[in-house]
């Protein structure tokens, strides 16, 4: 069935006078009312440059975006912050004017105010105060009710904090000050902004396509996230007393996501690769956030277990975040595992994270989950390290580490994809790898001298720098120059500070800022017994580097093939030399 969408220019008036046929409803899955004193100050002062200047022409304030729901009510989907200001902002207009000696003007906006925001008698016409035509339904009980009150009774607690009560308070002085300065001009305020200022009203046929169309606007308020949609469906699902404990720990995951620089967004979709391993589902193609969750009507989020999967998820990402030990987790004091973490986080895009957050999930309850994590991390930098190098693509680890999630639910050694890497062809790469793999490469190689995490701001030092002049070369070509400069044997990590002041100097003054380095392979520069650094120290240092990391990969599991029970099956050195043996005399 196609979609259908309904576009109708209206006015202030004429769109909140729809309340009474079809209430609008800001839903639970909704953020709270967020707008700040700047952006009522702001909304409020174009309003009243509009007035001033007598424009002819209408004040487009943006579009609401809404469906109609079951109940047969407008759920916004975009444009909440919007249409909820819109109506503190006639609530406290209409509260001036029945402070105000009555008179014409007075009671003829007060009669156009009131079916803006409130039923009335059909009959009498008589307002009933208690039937406003928004309701919040966010998920935050006492916010929702005391819209209601201010709504209602026009009356808020001067001493409320919520943005609600604070706005209306600000609102209500910003009139005081403008009817008590121009009362003429009040009143054609009051005009304007219910005939003059133009909303765009978009009404969607479903909740999907509403949202589909909210993800192409620019809403002046903030963005809704799957995350929120998600915690709504999974509050309906529950009773009243599972709903408080509910929100309780919603909102504790939520503090301690933003304290590990993570979102419920993000722990949400590191959960799915887990699920889907869990279905042995090696698509390569990653689908939508929602779309994954909304199969079955939803039916993954009601598992009473969602949330605590998703904080225990969440103590892998605060150590590997945070790069510190959390209490409870023997094995995030494990130096080793955290700074092959912290290399593995330098991986030019997001592969890694789904097979760590799986292992993690799979495996961290088992006794022996620090050794094998250790040796599965390993396996797993070598693995997406060297195909990187070699073929520096998105494309070229997708599907192995979408079959490696599956193989990880099975056991504590998973198979990895068997492709043998020409060792030769890696370690001339290793020399002078793509740009994206330097940071990566150069962390591990920092790892294996020392015995602490490096700085969190470090960048990449070029030894000879990347200003050089012609003459310090004269017998070699600017190509080969530059091309030399970016290769590994000329880089090292070095702290943001004192890179600014080593600067773009030559080896023999910058030595004495690499003795300053918290970083060994950066400090150990300043041994070097020589005052110059050339083309050739450049390429010595590549050769070292490119077999020290060679003599890693392959200790790590390079080239070494792993049955499903996790034994190592490569031959032995005398099986090795006995092939070797038979090759030369044609036997094999």
């Amino acid at each position: 069935m196609a979609t259908t969408i309904e576009v109708n220019k209206q006015s202030v008036k004429q769109l909140l006078e729809t309340g009474k046929i079809h209430r609008f409803v800001i839903p639970e899955y909704q953020r709270s009312y967020a707008w700040n004193d700047e952006q009522i100050q702001t909304l409020f002062d174009d309003l009243a440059e509009y007035t001033a200047n007598e424009n002819e022409s209408s004040y487009f304030l943006g579009s609401i975006v809404s469906y109609e729901n079951k109940d047969g009510e407008q759920e916004i989907i975009d444009g909440q912050q919007r249409i909820t200001t819109l109506f503190l902002l006639l609530r406290a207009i209409y509260t001036k004017l029945q402070q105000s000696q009555s008179k014409k003007e007075v009671e003829n906006f007060k009669d156009k105010i009131e079916p803006a925001i409130w039923k009335e008698d059909k009959l009498t016409g008589d307002v009933n105060y208690s039937e406003i035509l928004i309701v919040s339904r966010v998920i935050n009980h006492e916010g929702n009710l005391v819209f209601a009150k201010i709504l209602e009774t026009g009356v808020a607690d001067d001493q409320a904090q919520d943005n609600y009560s604070k706005n209306y308070f600000q609102l209500q002085n910003l009139i005081d000050d403008y009817a008590q300065n121009d009362p003429l001009s009040f009143y054609n305020f009051i005009y304007n902004l219910l005939n003059q200022v133009i909303l765009l009203p978009i009404k969607a046929d479903s909740q999907d396509t509403a949202l589909t169309i909210f993800s192409t606007l620019n809403d002046r308020g903030l963005p809704l996230s799957d995350a929120d949609i998600f915690k709504a469906k999974i509050y309906n699902y529950l009773d009243d007393e599972e709903k408080k404990v509910f929100i309780k720990n919603w909102q504790e995951l939520h503090e301690r996501a933003k304290d590990a620089d993570e979102s419920i967004q993000r722990l949400f979709y590191y959960y799915m690769f887990y699920l889907r391993a869990l279905d042995e589902d090696r698509k390569s193609t990653t689908p939508g956030l929602r779309k994954y969750y909304s199969k079955n009507n939803f039916d993954r989020l009601y598992d009473k277990d969602i949330l605590s999967e998703l904080s225990k998820l969440l103590n892998l990402w605060a150590v590997i975040n945070n790069r510190e030990g959390i209490e409870g987790e023997k094995w995030s004091d494990n130096l080793k595992i955290k700074a092959i973490l912290d290399s593995l986080s330098s991986y030019p895009n997001e592969f890694w994270k789904y097979p760590v957050s799986i292992y993690y999930l799979s495996h961290s309850d088992n006794e022996e989950f620090e050794e094998s994590f250790l040796k599965f991390l390993r396996r797993l930098f070598v693995t997406l390290a060297s195909k990187y190098v070699l073929t520096p693509t998105i494309n070229a680890v997708k599907t192995d580490i979408m079959n490696l999630n599956v193989e990880i639910i099975k056991s504590m050694e998973p198979q990895f994809e068997l492709h043998q890497i020409d060792e030769g062809v890696l370690k001339e790469k290793l020399k002078n790898p793509h740009r994206n793999t330097v940071r990566m490469l150069l962390k591990i190689l920092a790892y294996q001298e020392q015995e602490e995490l490096l700085p969190t701001k470090w960048e990449i030092e070029h030894i000879l720098p990347k200003r050089w002049q012609p003459s310090y070369f004269p017998k070699t070509s600017e190509e080969e120059v530059k091309e030399t400069i970016e290769h590994i044997g000329n880089k090292v990590p070095f702290e943001r500070k004192l890179n600014i002041v080593a600067g773009n100097g030559y080896f023999a003054k910058k030595k004495q800022q690499y003795s300053k380095s918290n970083i060994v392979i950066t400090r150990d520069l300043n041994d070097v017994p020589t005052d110059n650094w050339g083309l050739e120290n450049i390429r010595e240092k590549d050769i070292r580097i490119s077999d020290r990391l060679l003599e890693l990969f392959k200790e790590w599991g390079l080239n070494n093939v792993f049955s499903k029970e996790g034994k190592n099956n490569s031959p032995t050195e005398e099986e090795a030399n006995q092939i070797e043996y038979f090759k030369k005399q044609g036997w094999m």
